[in-house]
Parts: structure tokens; sequence; C-alpha cells
């Protein structure tokens, strides 16, 4: 018979392994980003991930908390962000 137990222990090591690749693209992207609002968002993506790696290690206030907390102060940041910086209207800024 098939025991349980080891396929929800391979299956726990599968999730974990795929939020610890998903969470350590999304950071490499956050440093290579070159917009501000791209950057954003992968740092907002990269937060999901670690909140599930709290959740998956059965850590739910953690998760919670980083799901509140970072993830809604990254979104008002990225709101600050985009309005506080001066673009033009065409998207390119002119050097002479």
């Amino acid at each position: 018979m098939i025991d349980l137990g080891t396929i929800g222990a391979a299956l726990e090591i599968a999730v974990f392994g795929l939020l610890a690749l998903i969470t350590v693209f999304f950071a490499i992207f956050v440093v290579i980003a070159k917009d501000v609002v791209r950057a954003g968002l992968a740092l907002i993506m990269c937060m999901f991930g670690v909140a599930g790696l709290y959740i998956l290690l059965n850590a739910q206030f953690l998760g919670i908390i980083q799901v509140l907390v970072y993830i809604g102060a990254i979104g008002v940041l990225i709101l600050f962000a985009i309005m506080l910086t001066k673009r033009e209207l065409g998207g390119r800024s002119r050097a002479y």
C-alpha cells in the first residue's frame, strides 16, 4: 500500500522548493529591474513567496503579518514612487 505520510512529505518538499525558487527569482529581478514599478511588483511577489514559506513552515501569524504589513506597505510605496517620479507624457525624457 501507499503510505500517505510519505506522499504528504514529498508534496511539502515540492511546494517548499517551488516557493523558494519563485522567491529567489523575483528577488533577483528586483535587483536587476530598471523600472521602479516593475521592481516594486517583483518585490511584492517576493514577499508573497516569503509569506507562503512562513505558512508552509507552520508560522501562520507571521505569514499573515507579512501579507498585511509588508505587502500593503510596498503597494503604497509603489503608488508614491509613481506619483513622485517626474516623467513626460510621452514616457521619454529628453537629454540636451
